[in-house]
């Protein structure tokens, strides 16, 4: 049986990553090609490769490496998918893209556009595109941000699988899937990004996210099996404060609609994601849960680059988790 090295989101920090790739006896040969003294392991990247780090070209060169080897798979990410956005023209707006050429966005897309040169992005851009929403290797699953059926029902349908198709076809679902508004959208953006809950609804103030944007909604807990509670499904991260800058205040013991517990995992095979920006070490019922395991700690800025060693188990073994660095 093959086992998996599931790594989170690298974001441009290479040497964590030629470090974990270590930890995990993924050795670097003479040609300098990565192997695995078990020859029945692969590595498996849950996506956002890219933004925030110094090492954009390193870390894109190293995993391609591995994939084209036949070492590795990987899913999109969120940043992959965004800079696909922000460098495909609206074709309702001349002169704008899909994704706004917004301080905020440009902010976060610097280190992608200042460290690769135009011709070098469009190259890895061509390659983002092939990369699927999803994996099912049969005893696990791997997903960026949420594995939700029901999303993944409506990309098979329009789109034929978890890729999109090569040639004008492919670029038109592509653009579909990047333009605001339609069903594709919507399905990738809970695939790649997660879903979301109106705080609103529950009478629950808005909040300062990590870059001091003001938040009228939250991420849902979909790794909750049997939420009944607003508690148990909105995720608001440890640290976030109301607007006025005081400590957010405890979610509400009040039950939660049936509309925000559709998100949720019920599923028996184990799968593992990334996104969260989690605070190392796994948590219980928030990091890992019997079928469920985070494995994005935040390491661009300042955490570890985490992974989880998948050996067939049918559910997460939290001692399975490694990083680098271990301190």
């Amino acid at each position: 049986m093959t086992g998996y090295d599931v790594i989170g989101d690298v974001h441009g920090s290479a040497t964590k990553l030629a470090g974990l790739l270590d930890v995990l006896g993924w050795t670097a040969g003479a040609d300098g090609r990565r192997r695995h003294p078990d020859g029945d392991r692969t590595v498996v990247f849950v996506g956002d490769l890219i933004d925030r780090g110094d090492e954009q070209r390193a870390v894109l060169e190293l995993v391609r490496a591995m994939v084209d080897a036949g070492d590795a798979q990987i899913v999109m990410g969120n940043h992959e998918l965004n800079a696909l956005a922000w460098a495909t023209p609206n074709p309702d707006r001349p002169g704008r893209f899909l994704r706004g050429h917004t301080a905020k966005n440009r902010r976060q897309h610097a280190a992608f556009l200042t460290q690769l040169d135009d011709d070098e992005r469009a190259s890895w851009l061509a390659w983002f595109r092939t990369l699927p929403l999803w994996l099912d290797l049969g005893g696990l699953r791997v997903v960026h941000a949420c594995w939700h059926t029901d999303a993944m029902a409506v990309v098979q349908e329009e789109v034929g699988g978890a890729r999109f198709p090569d040639g004008p076809d492919g670029d038109a679902l592509l653009q579909r899937a990047l333009t605001p508004g339609t069903p594709l959208f919507r399905a990738v953006e809970i695939l790649c990004k997660g879903p979301e809950i109106d705080l609103r609804r529950y009478g629950l103030p808005p909040y300062r996210d990590k870059g001091g944007h003001t938040r009228h909604v939250a991420r849902v807990r979909w790794w909750t099996a049997e939420p009944t509670s607003v508690r148990d499904v909105v995720d608001i991260p440890q640290g976030t404060t109301t607007l006025d800058g005081a400590p957010y205040p405890d979610l509400p013991d009040v039950p939660c609609l049936e509309a925000d517990r559709r998100h949720c995992y019920t599923d028996d095979v184990p799968v593992v994601y990334g996104h969260h920006w989690r605070r190392w070490e796994p948590e219980h019922g928030m990091d890992w849960t019997p079928r469920t395991a985070c494995v994005d700690f935040s390491a661009v800025v300042g955490g570890p680059l985490v992974a989880y060693r998948f050996e067939g188990e049918p559910f997460v073994d939290p001692t399975h988790y490694e990083r680098y660095p271990s301190a």
